[in-house]
């Protein structure tokens, strides 16, 4: 469908008319329909492991260099003529028992590379000589590089070669016919014996997976099937036993408002408490675009939203919203905010630090004229006081407590 193809096109910006390279494996596909249309300017399509039974509606695709639909259920080799383009064609684990269907591949000049390995067809005496007779192009086949010698051998041999090939071919087809009727009698007789059981029942997968089965398109179909089907309940099973209201929710404040902190992206971070202001550093991805950030500074908290995930960090202090700034670094990546305080801390030089720089500047050596303490000092005898203030001294005792 179109949605699969625009999901599987992220890396061209969903864009499908332009798309070169297109990968669809394991998607269950049962049938190539419309990629032939959508997709022309395609170098690359992989399909291995679907449910694909026909190489069919690909003659558009004129660029095409690599087609591979290894893993499917594909039993002729057709509809290629039109990829004058193609390189590489990857056939393994199908079930290709025509051989004489590689000759559609004759008008393919570029193709190179073959690979039919794990196919009915390469079981046949002379397989390998029959390919490498009928495409002269090929430089590699089944991963094994096609020399000189093999291509004088083969020739020899291609006349009587081709009559056996063919009445293989026929016996094949007559194997494959009875193989097919057996497989939906025992596919029908599974099927009545499980009838009665409900479909979500475990048994009636179980019995299907421990039934003996020949390989085949139809088992592959039917594998596919109830895998799909167990997939399916497994999932709704999951969604049904999470109710809405068991789901995590994300508290950003208490119930008074107080702000939170957490750090949802688990990234560092450095937090400075500078007289002045505050500095937060996040050690922030390097090569994550800045478009995906979100910064919001507020009285008494600072959050940073990393592509849907918050971090955020209380500040014991007000600080200025309207001064605060936020950059980031083009090297690390790392992102710094600085928040100026609304109420910063000031900081009082002692006297004698003052008396000292100002006497450097005017070249005068600073004498200290304080001796130095050497115990505690009574500040009732400070100040030179006569009798007259010893004896007028309120006694402390009467004094009532301060409420």
């Amino acid at each position: 469908t179109e949605q699969l193809i625009r999901k599987k096109s992220e890396h061209n910006e969903l864009i499908i008319g332009t798309l070169e390279e297109l990968s669809l494996h394991q998607e269950d596909i049962e049938r190539i329909e419309y990629i032939g249309h959508w997709c022309r300017e395609l170098k690359i399509l992989l399909l291995q492991s679907n449910l694909i039974p026909k190489l069919e509606n690909l003659n558009r695709l004129k660029k095409l260099v690599y087609l591979n639909v290894a893993i499917n259920n594909i039993e002729r080799i057709e509809n290629l003529e039109a990829l004058e383009s193609l390189q590489k064609l990857d056939l393994t684990l199908n079930f290709i028992g025509e051989l004489t269907s590689v000759e559609s591949l004759r008008t393919n000049y570029n193709l190179r590379e073959l690979f039919l390995t794990g196919n009915p067809c390469t079981d046949y005496p002379g397989y390998r000589e029959y390919v490498i007779t009928v495409l002269p192009q090929l430089d590699h086949l089944d991963g094994k590089e096609v020399t000189r010698s093999d291509r004088l051998r083969a020739a020899k041999e291609f006349p009587s070669l081709r009559e056996r090939i063919v009445q293989l071919e026929a016996l094949h087809k007559i194997e494959r016919d009875e193989q097919r009727i057996r497989v939906r009698q025992s596919i029908a007789e599974q099927e009545e014996s499980v009838r009665e059981l409900p479909d979500n029942d475990e048994r009636k997968a179980s019995a299907f997976w421990q039934q003996k089965s020949e390989h085949c398109p139809e088992t592959r179909i039917q594998m596919a099937k109830f895998s799909r089907r167990s997939k399916e309940q497994t999932t709704g099973g999951g969604n049904l036993s999470k109710p809405d209201d068991q789901k995590r929710t994300r508290k950003l404040f208490a119930e008074c408002g107080r702000p939170y902190s957490l750090n949802e992206p688990r990234i560092n971070f450095e937090f400075r408490d500078e007289p002045d202001r505050f500095e937060l550093d996040l050690h922030v991805y390097k090569y994550l675009d800045t478009s995906l950030m979100d910064v919001d500074a507020q009285p008494n908290y600072v959050r940073v939203t990393i592509k849907g995930k918050v971090f955020q960090l209380a500040l014991k202090q007000d600080i200025q919203t309207d001064r605060s700034t936020c950059q980031r670094s083009q090297t690390t990546g790392h992102l710094l905010v600085v928040m100026p305080k609304l109420n910063p801390e000031r900081i009082v030089k002692p006297l004698e630090e003052k008396r000292t720089a100002r006497s450097s500047k005017q070249g005068i050596k600073s004498q200290s004229t304080c001796p130095d303490l050497k115990g505690p000092v009574d500040i009732r005898n400070i100040c030179e006081g006569s009798n007259k203030t010893k004896q007028n001294r309120i006694n402390e005792d009467e004094v009532p407590e301060l409420i």
